[in-house]
């Protein structure tokens, strides 16, 4: 496994302090949020889309993901509007050298959220980039990601992004997740939570997500992608800064990145 840190974790810091924590925290690369907060988004000019791709690289770092905003499955938008959005995220991310850029599916309805996949994914395949949908919000289950991937019908264009902590949170035992997910499984955020109701972060092994379960599985399975710190002190900002839990998310890839045991 591959160790990356969101910028979620680093609200109001720039693209050089997001650079500098992730080197000293032992990650080979950085999840971009994209809001205008960070410096990243897609109404960057050229030029600095080129400039923050040099500073990541010239640090030893790649681009994990960028995490976008787009709701793929969200009934309101028109889907011009969502797959036009998507369509410019998925542009930034070729240009940063990106895999890819995270999506929520916001609606239930898999239909809806398969349409707009394939109506990016000609595009997405020709730029070398994916769409990788969150286990979140109203699709918050492997089985429910999986269906939409399903409908979908293009693995080369739109994979599954394992959040370890809501499809356990809604009661989704972890080898079920893991077994619909299995065919489309291309990201993993790691997290730990005071419970199933309290999403507050605390650092890995000190709440109740299940982390070493889930390690055990993802290491039988053989997974070898990118695992990703989402630490979200945007959302709660007296938690820990995000220096504090990384070493937990290292020791994590760490211990599960080895082959499982024959």
């Amino acid at each position: 496994m591959k160790l990356a840190v969101s910028t979620l974790g680093m609200p109001g810091e720039g693209l050089e302090s997001a650079i500098a924590v992730a080197a000293a925290g032992g990650c080979q690369g950085l999840e971009l949020r994209l809001h205008p907060d960070t410096g990243v988004h897609a109404g960057l000019p050229p030029a600095d889309r080129a400039a923050a791709r040099e500073k990541i690289a010239d640090a030893g770092l790649s681009i994990a993901a960028l995490a976008g905003y787009v709701g793929i499955c969200d009934p309101a938008p028109a889907d011009d509007t969502v797959v036009g959005d998507l369509l410019a995220d998925l542009r930034l991310a070729a240009d940063l050298g990106a895999p890819g850029v995270r999506v929520f599916p916001r609606g239930d309805d898999p239909a809806v959220g398969a349409r707009r996949l394939r109506a990016v994914a000609d595009t997405a395949a020709t730029l070398g980039v994916r769409v990788f949908v969150e286990t979140h919000d109203k699709m918050p289950t492997g089985a429910a990601v999986a269906a939409l991937l399903s409908a979908t019908g293009r693995p080369d264009a739109a994979v599954a992004l394992w959040d370890l902590l809501h499809p356990w949170r809604h009661g989704e035992p972890l080898d079920e997740t893991l077994g619909a997910l299995a065919p489309y499984l291309a990201y993993v955020q790691v997290k730990d939570a005071v419970s199933a109701t309290d999403t507050t972060p605390v650092p890995l092994w000190s709440g109740a997500v299940p982390l070493d379960a889930a390690g055990e599985l993802l290491r039988a399975h053989g997974y070898d992608g990118w695992v990703s710190l989402e630490w979200e002190r945007t959302w709660y900002p007296q938690v820990a800064p995000v220096q504090d839990v990384l070493p937990g998310a290292a020791d994590w890839v760490r211990r599960f990145s080895a082959p499982a045991a024959a």
